[in-house]
């Protein structure tokens, strides 16, 4: 059964078939440059959203969202003072959020474990909520590969 990150990629991947070929002869990872539309749904945590996604006309897609170059603190974290700093990272991205009625998926691909894609996002007024978290303090630059672990290692 795919998620629903799968199925964006494939549809997608049907719709723009020299995305999927440039993609697939280069040996990187798909990426579809976008923009899409959306509106949010909700804020799970720090870097990620629910959104309702429109890749074309007439058809919108619920899917999870992770803010491309961003780390938030976990919110199921072993460490009180994690679990503490995600909660404030996820209300700080509710704050950012909350007049938000349309946002830009740009950048968008398949997430580390697929649950969910990884894109860039824009709101209307051009900004961006990853940048925006980071110069706030809230998240911590994340380019991929391993997390540190454990309370000893924690940055927050």
């Amino acid at each position: 059964m795919f998620r629903t990150g799968q199925f964006l990629i494939l549809v997608l991947t049907a719709l723009f078939p020299a995305v999927q070929a440039s993609a697939s002869e280069s040996g990187q990872r798909l990426e579809i440059a976008g923009p899409v539309s959306a509106q949010i749904i909700r804020v799970i945590d720090g870097d990620t959203l629910l959104v309702a996604a429109r890749p074309w006309p007439q058809q919108t897609m619920e899917v999870y969202v992770r803010l491309r170059g961003i780390d938030a603190p976990e919110l199921k974290s072993s460490c009180a003072s994690t679990r503490d700093a995600g909660k404030q990272a996820r209300e700080a991205l509710a704050d950012l959020t909350r007049d938000q009625t349309e946002i830009q998926l740009s950048h968008i691909s398949g997430d580390k474990y697929f649950g969910r894609v990884l894109a860039d996002i824009s709101f209307g007024d051009g900004r961006n909520p990853a940048q925006e978290m980071l110069l706030a303090g809230y998240v911590v630059p994340y380019e991929g590969g391993r997390k540190a672990m454990g309370c000893a290692s924690s940055v927050w």
